[in-house]
């Protein structure tokens, strides 16, 4: 009789605790999203909601994610700065990235 209140405990518990990690975005949507800040800032587009988002991401990542996602950033700067790349680039932008905007 005493396992049964103990049970149910640990059963919410572990709903909870599900709940709160399908809110939070993973490593690879946090690196993703550094990527598309680096190809609108590339295409010197509006950053500011891919900065908030990483702003937001950055607080519960380890420092190792945190700099390869600088280094995504770069890459996808650099990406849109070439001209053979720019229209993939702004298609990229424009379609997938939006995930990340809002």
């Amino acid at each position: 009789m005493r396992l049964a209140p103990l049970a149910i405990a640990a059963a919410a518990a572990l709903t909870a605790g599900s709940a709160i990690a399908a809110d939070r975005a993973t490593d690879l949507d946090y690196l993703k999203a550094s990527r598309c800040r680096g190809l609108a800032a590339g295409l010197a587009a509006d950053t500011s909601a891919l900065d908030a988002y990483l702003k937001t991401e950055a607080r519960s990542r380890d420092l190792f994610v945190v700099q390869r996602g600088s280094e995504e950033e770069a890459r996808g700067k650099k990406e849109a700065k070439r001209a053979e790349r720019a229209g993939k680039s702004n298609e990229e932008l424009n379609g997938p990235c939006q995930a990340y905007k809002g």
